[in-house]
């Protein structure tokens, strides 16, 4: 066939499909409609700060959005707290090709978004209504909105639900546990099966709070965050790097504690496991192998509440959307696709 035959064909299928209109239900847009410009004037890359009203004063958060789908739009909940977006990055690579809109957003005090510094304002409560402000501000509803968390934003995903799941189409839990004194327990577990003369030398430090010493942190970077964090060798994956560079490291150690390794601060109560019944919309828990997180409690989850699937990861850490993406993705593309289906 000759080279202008081809480009024919190809022009075509192309123009074919972009013209394609939406079927409700199915969750497919044509790429014409996905790729679509979303707002007037200037195009800065569909980057959006949203206003937050607080009892501190108006702040704004960091949104980027990806994409136009009018019944599948995921909003993103990063870990932390004080993480950002950019653990959320390999999403880029699945989701836009199954033209699925995802948002991502940096919530108070992380390090796109203002930063007041206030530490009355890092609480649970606070963060849900800031979820709402965006949910509001966005335009997203119980016809189209999917709550992602993971980690840190997987508590703040239950608790959205918790008290606004009328506004939810479903809710997704990444390696989460609903309580924090069972992910505590499981803590110990991960670090008994480490070597005594490790454990020793980690205590040493934690016993007179050198939690921020090079050593101690070294120890626990090589032999807990690359075996449970993120297993992706030889280096991390350069959005988890700068992930962890951009880390607001007082919110986290209010709230969680001095490391993933060593909890505490304001969460370290927080127990939800016996309200997960309550939760009525579908809802997909997301669990790997070597997370920090007990896989088999966030199995457990997904049969508490009414809706519950799970999607198990046998190569995946904390990370695994980074470290077990065969089956990540293709287990959260599926939940979407049978949610929208009305499946």
């Amino acid at each position: 066939m000759r080279k202008s035959s081809i480009s024919v064909v190809i022009g075509l299928a192309i123009g074919f499909y972009a013209c394609q209109a939406p079927s409700p239900g199915n969750g497919l847009v044509s790429v014409g409609s996905y790729f679509a410009l979303q707002d007037s004037g200037v195009q800065n890359g569909n980057i959006r700060l949203v206003p937050i009203h607080t009892p501190k004063g108006v702040f704004r958060v960091w949104t980027k959005r990806f994409g136009l789908n009018p019944t599948i739009k995921v909003l993103l909940l990063h870990g932390g707290p004080g993480g950002t977006h950019e653990f959320f990055e390999s999403f880029e690579n699945f989701l836009p090709k199954e033209g699925i809109e995802f948002i991502y957003y940096d919530q108070l005090d992380s390090y796109y978004s203002d930063q007041p510094n206030d530490s009355s304002l890092w609480t649970t409560d606070h963060f849900v209504e800031e979820v709402e402000q965006v949910r509001q501000a966005l335009g997203l509803n119980k016809d189209n909105f999917y709550l992602l968390g993971h980690s840190w934003g997987g508590i703040l995903a239950m608790e959205y639900a918790l008290k606004y799941q009328d506004n939810l189409k479903g809710l997704i839990i990444s390696n989460m546990m609903a309580s924090m004194p069972e992910y505590e327990k499981y803590n110990g577990v991960l670090r008994s099966k480490m070597r005594k003369s490790l454990v020793d030398s980690l205590q040493a430090y934690e016993e007179k709070g050198l939690y921020k010493d090079s050593t101690y942190q070294s120890l626990v970077i090589r032999e807990y965050y690359n075996e449970h964090l993120c297993r992706v060798k030889p280096e991390w994956p350069d959005p988890v790097i700068r992930g962890f560079k951009h880390l607001s490291e007082g919110i986290y150690v209010t709230m969680q504690g001095p490391s993933e390794f060593k909890t505490g601060g304001r969460l370290i109560r927080w127990d939800r496991s016996a309200d997960l019944p309550k939760i009525k919309v579908p809802t997909l828990t997301i669990g790997g192998e070597y997370d920090t997180m007990d896989p088999k409690y966030m199995e457990w989850m997904s049969k508490q509440v009414q809706h519950g699937s799970y999607v198990y990861c046998p190569e995946g850490s904390h990370c695994d959307m980074w470290d077990d993406q065969a089956h990540y993705f293709p287990g959260l593309i599926n939940f979407l696709r049978d949610v929208d289906k009305g499946k």
